[in-house]
């Protein structure tokens, strides 16, 4: 059986690492290559930076920013914020990112993942979906969860697959920030209709949370941000204690 992975995720608006609840009421909380530096000492197994105001701005990620990081970090690292073409992907991956995130953009225009995993290969490609319950059903959002489309998680994650999505990336927006779990059931679902990784995001607020969404939710890795900035856990410690729950960790 694979490791599950452990990928503290940096969402950066304005160049400074930032945290909010449901993407709203942010607050900053360091410096984006510092703090990543010192997940990566920590023994993350990966990271993710998000440019969370890039697309609803109308901007491109920063890709001095990414050369920064590439240069300071040594551990694979995931960029997304406002990616609308081949070409934007590709100014990244010359910077220095290991993988990019497409979201608003693909659900625009799905054949953008086909184009960019054509191009750098399938394992390059991340889908995020942003999606909250609305009526019983999971409906995919865009531009930070500002907007509600007519789109559907599973479907959506299934074509993304199809296109050459190399892994999924699902936050809950009705969990993000608020520290009370992940939705498990949702993830497990997610898991056994797509044959690629799929990544948890949002409501980690303790080892439990995140020793549930990998065991039952059967994501093979989990994403948190508030546990990590604040202090409460290290990286190290979280995966100590995920051990002791027998969940399989890099350590």
């Amino acid at each position: 059986m694979l490791a599950k992975r452990i990928i503290p995720c940096l969402d950066i608006k304005d160049g400074k690492t930032v945290k909010g609840i449901n993407f709203l009421s942010l607050k900053e909380v360091g410096d984006p290559v510092e703090l990543g530096r010192m997940y990566a000492d920590q023994g993350a197994d990966e990271l993710v930076y998000l440019d969370i105001s890039a697309t609803y701005e109308g901007r491109n990620t920063f890709v001095d920013l990414v050369r920064d990081i590439a240069a300071n970090i040594n551990i694979p690292f995931t960029v997304g914020g406002g990616i609308s073409s081949v070409e934007d992907a590709g100014r990244l991956l010359l910077a220095g990112a290991d993988k990019i995130t497409v979201n608003s953009a693909a659900v625009r225009n799905p054949q953008l993942i086909r184009d960019i995993a054509d191009k750098y290969g399938n394992q390059f490609v991340v889908v995020a979906i942003d999606a909250k319950r609305v009526d019983g059903v999971w409906r995919v959002t865009t531009h930070g969860g500002r907007r509600l489309t007519d789109r559907e998680l599973f479907s959506w994650a299934e074509e993304a697959c199809r296109l050459g999505a190399g892994e999924i990336l699902f936050t809950s927006m009705d969990h993000d920030g608020t520290r009370n779990g992940y939705p498990c059931d949702t993830f497990r679902e997610l898991s056994h209709r797509l044959t690629i990784p799929v990544i948890a995001s949002g409501g980690a607020g303790s080892a439990d949370d995140i020793a549930d969404v990998l065991d039952e939710g059967q994501a093979d890795a989990a994403l948190a941000a508030s546990i990590f900035h604040y202090g409460e856990y290290t990286v190290d410690g979280l995966k100590k204690e995920l051990k002791k729950r027998n969940i399989i960790v890099r350590l």
